[in-house]
This record gives structure tokens, sequence and C-alpha cells, in this order.
């Protein structure tokens, strides 16, 4: 926990959030209990005004801002802003305190949901088609292309063939994928058809196993 006065009248206190877990408390403890809120402010005061110049004001008031760290708390004396939690006068603004705690929680929730999605979108599984200009060109990359992890599907769909790949990222290194479609590059051209379209409107020649197929009957 860090202090500073910003002048005679106004200190402010960095509370992180280890001096949360210091004090056993959390920012769930702090929405349910308004009590506990005005304790813990109290207790705040009674560690950094060490010649007890606040606890002597008749009006003290308390504004808090969530950071990325924990809570920014303002004691100041003899003020009394809109924005501020007045414990001296008993205003009844602890419901402003705990929207800051709110905000602050879900904002932690929503990064942590984020990251969690993004990291959940990196290992989704990849799908690429590719659309040749003969099926003898389908051929020959049959012979040279070996899916590490996932699936091919051959369709026909107004006059050209098309090759549906799904890579299964989550077990493939960036590397390898990279590898495979560049490979694939150099017998099709990628096409930016929607395999909802190819299902609907083409023919499916071969599902799941095209590459795999290819290779066994057309050697």
């Amino acid at each position: 926990m860090e202090m500073e006065n910003i002048n005679e009248n106004t200190i402010r206190v960095l509370i992180e959030n280890s001096d949360l877990e210091e004090r056993g408390i959390t920012f769930l403890d702090l929405l349910g209990n308004q009590k506990q809120i005005e304790s813990f402010f109290y207790s705040i005061l009674e560690e950094v005004d060490v010649d007890n110049q606040f606890h002597e004001s008749d009006a003290i008031t308390f504004q808090v801002l969530p950071n990325g760290n924990g809570l920014e708390l303002f004691i100041s004396k003899g003020m009394n802003n809109e924005d501020d939690f007045d414990m001296a006068n008993g205003s009844n603004q602890l419901e402003h305190v705990v929207d800051y705690i709110k905000k602050q929680t879900k904002s932690f929730n929503e990064r942590d949901k984020t990251d969690a999605e993004s990291e959940e979108d990196d290992m989704a599984p990849l799908e690429v088609v590719f659309k040749f200009q003969s099926f003898d060109d389908f051929l020959e990359l049959a012979k040279r292309m070996f899916l590490e992890s996932g699936i091919s599907s051959l369709y026909y769909y107004d006059n050209q063939y098309y090759l549906a790949v799904v890579y299964f990222i989550d077990e493939m290194t960036e590397t390898n994928i990279d590898n495979e479609i560049l490979k694939a590059l150099e017998f099709a051209e990628e096409s930016d058809i929607a395999v909802e379209i190819l299902g609907e409107y083409g023919k499916l020649v071969i599902q799941d196993n095209a590459l795999e197929s290819a290779r066994h009957y057309f050697k």
C-alpha cells in the first residue's frame, strides 16, 4: 500500500489487490457488506493519518477510483464533492462506492472472459477452401499433401473442384499449418466461397478423407 500527501487537506492511498488479500478482503466481500466497507476505509485512515490530523476533522470524505491493480483512495477533510463518500456526516453514499467496486470487478471478469475467448478462438479449427483448375491438379496435390491433423472434403461446383480442409490447429504447430497451406497453393488457389454454399449447391465427391482416398484409388 502506498500513501502520499497531495496537500494539507488530501491524502492519496493506492490500495493494490495484494493489500486486500493481506487483510483477508476481496472485492466481492466489499460488494456484499456495507459495514465492512466503512470499517475497511477507517482502518486505512488509521494507518495513514499518523498525526491524527484527519481524525480531528468534522468532515472527512473518501473518494474511490478503481484502477488496473486495485483502488485509489483519496481521503480529504473539509471537502464534500458530489462524487465523495462522506463518512463523518453519515451520508448514505455507500452504494456509490459499491458501484465503483462492481465496475472494477466487472472489468476484471470481462478481461478474463476476453482472454479466455481469445485463447479458445486461437485453438478453434481453421477451415480453408482451395479451388482447382482441374481434377488432375487435385490428384497431384493429394500425392504430396499429408495432413498432420485435419480432414479434407472434395466438392464439385460450377464446373470446378474445391477442396475444403479443416485443420485441427490445437494439435498442430503453426509452422506445419503454414507449410501445408503453401503446399496446397502450388496446385490450387485459395477460395473465399463458403463451405455451406458448396454443400448446398455443389456435389460432395469425397467427404472428410478426400486426400487419403485420392492417394489410395489414384496411385
